[in-house]
């Protein structure tokens, strides 16, 4: 899902916070939602030329709407003696009828940031800038400036095809399902005499660790029996050797003995018995043979 849906949306809550920040009834969401989304819409083509990265939007009271933008040309937006900001207070008064407080912030480093990038692409294409050359150029300022990984994709009839396609570059790393990683994240449209054209920008500044969090390098594991470090063996002494290939062949073809072995029981006999049974064994020897001479002569 990394790759599918906005970085900015799938933080927020994690590393990153929320653009409109108020509490509202049932009754009033639906409305404070609605009116966030023109308020934000008028302010970015009304100061599109001014380079506007971001609009944030806060209401303590129902009357009073705080509109607080991030723009890489402050210059712009405020004009001589502060005509801008007063003309564009006076029409967002008159649009939402409440009490309008603008706040100008400045993005001091506009090549770390991916909307004023997408913007700065899209220029260019409406300039009829080689989209190839706009993009390299784009990636280029960026990682210059320190970033960890940019990665831009342009859409649309690029060079005035008659077939759409997508062509993309990028350079360093985007880990887009690492919710750690602070990605950012741009969209903007070029207008040109062949149709538009959309830019789609994700830069990464790095990974977010808290407070907490230990560093990310693991501990060498060291021998549970000694305390000493795996590397530390002991050498082998003068006539030691390795068990050759032939000794592990024969401790494989030997057969293993049983461990419960058939013992064959042997009746014991006590000398006494021994004598008895020879003595019988001596009678019956004798009787045989005295039988013997009798039957021949009753035979004759």
């Amino acid at each position: 899902m990394g790759q599918k849906v906005s970085p900015h949306g799938l933080r927020v809550g994690v590393i990153k916070d929320w653009d409109s920040k108020w509490y509202a009834d049932k009754n009033k969401f639906a409305d404070y939602l609605v009116e966030d989304n023109k308020v934000r819409e008028f302010v970015k083509k009304k100061l599109y030329t001014a380079g506007v990265s971001k609009i944030l939007l806060e209401r303590a009271a129902e009357n009073k709407l705080k509109v607080i933008v991030l723009t890489a040309k402050p210059g712009m937006v405020i004009g001589r003696s502060g005509t801008g900001i007063d003309d564009l207070k006076a029409e967002l008064e008159k649009m939402t009828k409440k009490t309008i407080l603008i706040d100008i912030k400045e993005v001091r480093r506009a090549e770390l940031d991916a909307q004023l990038t997408a913007e700065s692409i899209a220029q260019a294409l409406e300039r009829r800038v080689s989209f190839r050359r706009a993009m390299k150029q784009a990636i280029g300022r960026t990682m210059k400036a320190g970033a960890k990984g940019i990665k831009v994709l342009a859409s649309g009839r690029l060079g005035g095809a008659e077939i759409a396609r997508n062509e993309k570059y990028s350079e360093g790393n985007v880990p887009l399902h690492t919710l750690r990683a602070d990605i950012d994240y741009g969209f903007a449209e070029a207008d040109t005499t062949y149709g538009k054209l959309g830019v789609k920008v994700w830069i990464n500044h790095g990974e977010i660790l808290d407070k907490g969090l230990k560093s990310p390098v693991p501990e060498e594991k060291k021998d549970r029996r000694d305390g000493k470090k795996r590397g530390d063996r002991r050498q082998r002494r003068d006539g030691e050797r390795r068990p050759r290939r032939d000794d592990r062949r024969n401790e494989r073809n030997e057969i293993p003995k049983a461990v419960n072995q058939r013992v064959r029981k042997v009746k014991k006999v006590e000398p006494a018995e021994e004598a008895a049974a020879a003595q019988e064994a001596q009678v019956q020897e004798a009787q045989t043979t005295a039988e013997a001479p009798a039957s021949a002569e009753a035979n004759e």
